[in-house]
């Protein structure tokens, strides 16, 4: 048995104003064909578990090629388009007798505003009607219901931090092959809620969602059903299939998968109002932060989300934390210019210069700091543990860590870089735990790493391309009523 694996992932922000070109790509991870086994055989990453699967489930994996790069605005039509060639004619010529596809499920083009429906379509129409074909989604997907058209099997992931990526590929995994041997004949359903949920309520640990996952895996014992995956869905994207879905796997029967998928789509609109939370302004939560003895203390910037497509360099945490005249903070900016600098400086380097707000302004203007250089780093490091986004291999660029006044730091990077691993910070020699307070860039992805370390947490309702209320954005493309801008 031959099953065809590769995967394209982008999360698209369509207010973003940096593209993911094929720079972008190359940046985070391009491979074709048989390269992208080194890089993610290991990972904690549904196609690290596609390729375990194969050994598991007894099929030769043959790889067509992976492309990953860090949320931004949306993927260009030139590289969509090449990419997808290389999908396409990759498994034509695999001659295999099933596809597994890695897809992200909030990839945008200018031409394509469901652009991995689109592909799906496109390897659908190149492997023929007959061929099995199982896709993976993010939890994040805004899932179009022409996947499932083209799509017998469609897996989310169902935790977030994302930790569970590889067992999802390795479900996904385990699904096609019973298919290929025609031990089920799995069909798929997707119901669609006219919801946006911000992304603190979106966390798995946490109630209404940890108990509509609940509800799902109950859902899952029923006989003939496969798989369900609840999708939460990205409000950061403007587009007609924006919004959380349930997604339904059931053996042979449409129906029973249709019927699944609507009950538990009946449930969370039921909690709709639970599932979105609010949080404290920029001075109140800096003053909670500096007045806690809970620490490190973690002020998360919901703003300047990096894993949702934003700057990266927001100020607004740091100009804050200086006017109150905070103590022993570390704030993580993407400053290639600062870096620059920092290197013709070097170590012990008297530091002086506005850091931040290069991008655009809408995640605070630029900021004088004044420190010395105390180190400076090629800003890479290796993640062993089950981590969001499921990278082993990491690169935040040529790296400056800065020491300013009062025990604070400042570490500048040259690729904006989620923080979804401690090791952003260890690998430069800097100890989060030994920080009063730490700015996070995130939302509910860095907790993987950072909750076993954090004493109190402090999600900040920062302006920003990944602000955590959706009515600060205009829509014009997606579907309306949407709860809860219409509420």
């Amino acid at each position: 048995m031959r099953i065809a694996i590769g995967g394209f992932m982008h999360e698209s922000n369509t207010f973003a104003p940096l593209p993911a070109d094929r720079e972008r790509f190359l940046e985070g991870s391009l491979t074709h064909g048989s390269a992208m086994v080194p890089t993610w055989k290991d990972a904690h990453h549904e196609v690290g578990g596609f390729i375990e699967a194969a050994g598991r489930f007894g099929f030769e994996a043959v790889p067509l090629g992976m492309a990953w790069a860090t949320p931004s605005g949306p993927v260009t039509d030139e590289f969509f388009e090449h990419f997808c060639d290389a999908l396409t004619t990759g498994v034509r010529i695999a001659k295999s007798d099933g596809v597994l596809l890695a897809l992200h499920g909030a990839m945008v083009t200018p031409r394509f505003p469901a652009a991995d429906a689109e592909i799906v379509k496109r390897l659908r129409e190149a492997v023929g009607p007959d061929m099995p074909l199982a896709v993976t989604l993010d939890f994040h997907a805004n899932v179009s219901p022409e996947i499932a058209k083209y799509a017998d099997i469609v897996v989310g992931y169902q935790t977030y931090p994302h930790v569970d990526q590889r067992q999802r590929g390795v479900l996904a995994a385990e699904l096609l092959t019973r298919a290929v041997k025609k031990e089920i004949a799995p069909v798929t359903a997707v119901t669609a809620l006219p919801l946006f949920i911000n992304l603190l309520g979106q966390d798995t640990s946490r109630a209404p969602m940890s108990s509509l996952m609940e509800l799902a895996r109950d859902a899952e014992k029923r006989p003939g059903v496969l798989s369900v995956s609840v999708m939460a869905g990205f409000p950061y994207a403007d587009v007609p299939d924006a919004g959380a879905t349930v997604i339904a796997v059931a053996d042979g029967k449409p129906e029973l998968a249709q019927a699944v998928a609507d009950k538990l789509a009946a449930a969370m609109w039921a909690v709709r109002e639970q599932l979105n939370v609010a949080s404290p302004e920029p001075a109140a939560a800096v003053a909670q932060a500096i007045a806690s003895t809970d620490t490190p203390v973690l002020l998360i910037d919901l703003g300047d989300n990096i894993g949702g497509g934003s700057a990266g360099d927001g100020t607004v945490l740091l100009a804050e934390l200086l006017a109150q005249e905070a103590k022993r903070f570390v704030v993580v900016l993407y400053a290639p210019g600062a870096v620059a600098d920092a290197k013709q400086l070097g170590i012990g380097g008297a530091f002086e210069g506005h850091v931040g707000g290069a991008v655009d302004r809408l995640h605070g203007d630029p900021v004088l700091v004044k420190g010395s250089v105390r180190s400076l780093h090629d800003g890479k490091w290796v993640e062993v543990e089950p981590r969001h986004g499921g990278r082993r291999a990491n690169d935040q660029g040529h790296a400056a860590v800065i020491d300013l006044h009062d025990g604070n730091v400042l570490v500048l990077n040259s690729l904006r870089t989620p923080p979804f691993s401690l090791g952003q910070l260890t690998s430069l020699g800097v100890d989060p735990s030994a920080a009063h307070t730490i700015v996070v860039k995130a939302a509910v992805a860095y907790k993987a790493a950072y909750a076993p370390i954090a004493g109190e947490i402090i999600p900040v309702d920062t302006p920003g391309l990944t602000a955590i209320n959706p009515a600060r954005f205009t829509y014009t493309r997606i579907k309306r009523p949407m709860y809860p801008l219409n509420s």
